[in-house]
């Protein structure tokens, strides 16, 4: 496969606990194919985080998107039914003893970019927390 190729996969799945393993394996064999192994970890992690706000967090639904761009920026997305915008990240040395609160934190620490975008896509309205990593 060229170096530059791009690609995008959805995966969606139920509000459902379970959907964030899911995820996270399905994320790990993607990058594998495409030949982003060094990313792996890395993204296991941001993915697990996202996709875990988007089902404790919400009601309805939620997705996993991610893709590649020609320049080699790996976008991770989670999708939401939730339009209303993620609680700010705290410092990760504020909630290092903690078992919840770490989530969008450990985004910030480990992606070189994130953020958040409300979504009507399709007509279903909620939400996109992204990240980015750098795949060269």
């Amino acid at each position: 496969m060229p170096e530059n190729e791009t690609w995008d996969y959805t995966l969606y799945v139920p509000n459902d606990l379970r959907a964030v393993t899911v995820c996270r394996r399905t994320l790990r064999l993607i990058l594998t194919l495409h030949g982003l192994i060094g990313l792996v970890d890395t993204a296991e992690l941001l993915a697990t985080e996202l996709v875990s706000n988007a089902v404790r967090h919400t009601k309805g639904p939620a997705a996993l998107r991610v893709r590649r761009t020609r320049e080699g920026v790996v976008w991770i997305g989670a999708w939401d039914s939730d339009p209303a915008p993620p609680d700010p990240p705290r410092p990760l040395e504020q909630v290092v003893e903690l078992e919840e609160g770490r989530g969008l934190g450990l985004v910030v620490a480990c992606a070189e970019y994130w953020g958040w975008m409300p979504s009507a896509r399709f007509g279903d309205r909620g939400k996109y927390v992204w990240c980015e990593l750098v795949a060269a």
